[in-house]
C-alpha cells in the first residue's frame, strides 16, 4: 500500500509525463512541411478574397509542375489521378471562363482524352466568332499545350501575368482556387510581344487535397 504522499508524488510524475508527451507531439506537428495541403496549412486571403500568391506557391508549386509535366507528356492517366473526382476539369480556350459553354471532362473521361474521336464544340474562336469544333486531340494541339509551358519564362501563383481583350473572371467562377499561370511574354522579337501565350492550371481543395479543376488557355488575339 502507498501512503498518501507517495500517491501524490506518483500522480505528479504521471501528469508531468503527459505534459511532455503533448509538447513533443505539438513540436512534431509544428515542424511538418507547410507546403503540403494534407497537413492543414492555413493560408491567408488578400483584400479581394484570393489566396495570397506567396501562400499559393508554397501549397501548389510541386503539384502544379507535376500536372504540367503530365500534360506535356500526354500522360492523361496521370492527369486523371490529379483531377477533382466530383467537378472534373473545365476547358477554357480563351481566358473568360464560361460555365454554360466550356466543356467539362470527368475524371474518367480524362483517361480517354486522346482516344476520344468525338468532334466537340468547345466554344467560339475569338475574333471570327466561329464555333470551335475539334476532337480532344485537336483541341490539345490548338488550345492546351501550344508552347513548352513546362519551361515557361514566367510562372505566377494567383497572379495574372498575361492580359488580353477578354474579361478575367476565373476567381469569381472557381471556389477559393489556386491558379498557376505558365507564361511566355514573347517569342519573336519582331512581333513586339504580340505573340505571347500562357496556360493556367486551376486547383481547388477537396477533402484536404488540392486537385485540378480547370485548364485555361490564353494568347494574344486580334
Amino acid at each position: 500500500m502507498y501512503t498518501l504522499r507517495e500517491e501524490l508524488i506518483m500522480l505528479k510524475k504521471l501528469v508531468l509525463i503527459c505534459l511532455v508527451s503533448v509538447l513533443v507531439l505539438t513540436s512534431i506537428v509544428g515542424c511538418a512541411p507547410k507546403d503540403n495541403p494534407d497537413n492543414g496549412f492555413e493560408y491567408e486571403l488578400n483584400e479581394e478574397g484570393i489566396i495570397k500568391p506567396e501562400h499559393s506557391e508554397q501549397i501548389i508549386k510541386d503539384l502544379s509542375d507535376e500536372v504540367m509535366l503530365a500534360i506535356k507528356n500526354k500522360d492523361f492517366d496521370k492527369l486523371s489521378d490529379l483531377t477533382h473526382p466530383e467537378k472534373g476539369v473545365r476547358f477554357t480556350p480563351y481566358t473568360f471562363v464560361s460555365v454554360e459553354d466550356d466543356v467539362v471532362f470527368s475524371k474518367e473521361e480524362i483517361k480517354n482524352f486522346f482516344t476520344d474521336q468525338r468532334e466537340i464544340k468547345w466554344g467560339h474562336y475569338d475574333g471570327s466568332g466561329e464555333e470551335i469544333v475539334l476532337t480532344p486531340a485537336q483541341y490539345y494541339d490548338k488550345f492546351i499545350y501550344t508552347a513548352d509551358f513546362v519551361n515557361a519564362d514566367e510562372v505566377g501563383y494567383n497572379t495574372i501575368l498575361s492580359s488580353g481583350n477578354m474579361l478575367e473572371n476565373q476567381f469569381e467562377v472557381y471556389e477559393t482556387p489556386i491558379i498557376v499561370e505558365y507564361y511566355f511574354p514573347k517569342f519573336n522579337p519582331e512581333y513586339e510581344g504580340m505573340d505571347w501565350k500562357s496556360l493556367r492550371l486551376v486547383f481547388e481543395e477537396h477533402e484536404g487535397s488540392w486537385l485540378l479543376v480547370g485548364i485555361i488557355h490564353n494568347q494574344w488575339t486580334i
